[in-house]
């Protein structure tokens, strides 16, 4: 990966982008150095233009980012990094200096959450305790979900037809888990599909 860091005196804008929602965090610049320490710690440094130096996103509140991936735009001159945020990224303490959390991207954010409590193993976690009766309990329960909806579906009380289907794509991600098949592979499928009906 080959920046140009000589096109605007030395800095390039770096876009944050959330690894698992995709929502954009916030914007600063790096100068090589900066990029030079972000790569080898895996943690974004700045370069901070009013500061005048070296500044890690969370140096003193611990909200850090964690970085997953860094991408290079067409022009050499601008990178975008997806990285995972230790808390609030905006001064302000906001989600995000654009915007506070937005709902797109929240069935990864679901997922992640379900992967946590069955690694923790967790005894109290409904989630845990499902996916540790194993593949046949998980599957029958989607199947139990998926009649719930259907039944829902024929009835006129739409809070309750929304709350089974939030409960049928909740076991879903469980199920989906158990397979050891994430989201974003289903996604891909869909994606794939797409191209062949266009």
């Amino acid at each position: 990966m080959k920046i140009d860091f000589i096109k605007d005196n030395g800095l390039v804008p770096v876009i944050i982008q959330h690894a698992t929602t995709q929502q954009v965090l916030m914007l600063g610049y790096m100068n090589e150095a900066a990029y030079n320490k972000s790569k080898a710690e895996t943690i974004v440094t700045f370069y901070s233009r009013s500061k005048k130096r070296l500044w890690t996103k969370g140096e003193s509140s611990g909200n850090f980012l964690k970085i997953k991936s860094i991408q290079l735009d067409c022009d050499a001159d601008t990178l975008l990094i997806q990285a995972l945020p230790k808390g609030p990224t905006c001064h302000t303490g906001q989600f995000s200096c654009f915007e506070e959390k937005v709902d797109k991207g929240f069935l990864y954010q679901l997922e992640a959450t379900i992967q946590k409590r069955i690694d923790e193993n967790d005894p109290n976690s409904y989630t845990n305790q499902l996916y540790q009766r194993g593949m046949n309990k998980v599957a029958q329960k989607v199947g139990e979900e998926a009649v719930e909806l259907v039944i829902e579906a024929m009835d006129n009380n739409l809070d309750l037809f929304k709350n089974e289907a939030a409960d049928l794509m909740y076991h879903l991600l469980i199920l989906l888990k158990a397979k050891g098949i994430d989201l974003a592979t289903i996604e891909n499928v869909l994606k794939n599909r797409s191209k062949v009906a266009n």
